[in-house]
């Protein structure tokens, strides 16, 4: 029985001369692998639904280990995160980790709009690389269950006032004189401090509605890739990639 759902296309992996499998994001269905047969050919109907960035209306058989889309018709296609070499590494790296958290429903869904709004932003140019780098990594963990304890000082409940250290192990914040006890160095600044409490705190339609002074990006930037990294316990290339057209 066909099942139809929207989906964003965060991987392709070509079979063949015209063939390919689709890493898709849903959000009824989760992430899923879906069989695209004939996709890459340019006369064939699922061409411009089926390509990397495109967000679409797919028409879905379920097979033994994956999907076969049968149909699909374009909703979006970001074609300007390849304005820029950055816009492009950014929005493969969202990708690469979206793939990776693997929501499922209902989670999925929100992951989804998470992506989806990032993927705008790159378009629009509307916000610095590292401020949406950063939103992305640590929203997407706040959604994946991963939310970190940002009201106060973990030991001494101090709330604010000069610079934290966050754990990217514990998900907790420690005050200055609480990390200098537990031999630990402040790595947020206030800026940077208010910034990860908005990031998992705010909502959706306020998400991204800060500025930052670059020294305090530069550290919320470092923490959030930190946090990701240390869940996910594995680099990504995709990554490695981003750092060497932005640094």
């Amino acid at each position: 029985m066909p099942i139809a759902t929207t989906g964003l296309v965060l991987r392709q992996v070509k079979l063949g001369e015209a063939d390919q499998i689709l890493t898709l994001l849903t959000p009824d269905l989760g992430v899923i692998s879906a069989s695209a047969k004939g996709s890459l050919r340019l006369k064939n109907k699922l061409f411009s639904a089926c390509g990397h960035f495109s967000y679409s209306e797919f028409v879905l058989t379920s097979g033994r280990s994956h999907y076969f889309v049968d149909d699909a018709q374009v909703k979006k296609v970001f074609y300007g995160v390849s304005s820029t070499v950055e816009g492009l590494a950014l929005a493969s790296y969202m990708a690469e980790v979206a793939a990776e958290l693997s929501p499922a429903p209902p989670e999925a869904e929100a992951q989804l709009r998470l992506l989806l709004n990032c993927l705008y932003m790159i378009c629009e140019k509307k916000r610095p690389w590292r401020q949406l780098k950063a939103i992305y990594e640590l929203r997407a963990l706040c959604l994946a269950g991963y939310m970190p304890d940002v009201l106060a000082c973990s030991a001494c409940g101090k709330y604010d006032g000069g610079s934290f250290y966050f754990s990217p192990a514990e998900g907790r914040l420690l005050c200055a004189a609480c990390a200098d006890r537990e031999r630990h160095l402040p790595n947020l600044d206030p800026g940077a401090l208010y910034a990860l409490r908005h990031i998992c705190l705010s909502e959706d339609n306020k998400l991204f509605s800060f500025s930052l002074a670059d020294a305090s990006l530069k550290n919320l930037s470092g923490v959030c890739e930190q946090y990701l990294l240390t869940h996910l316990e594995h680099g990504l290339k995709t990554l490695d990639f981003l750092k060497t057209v932005v640094e």
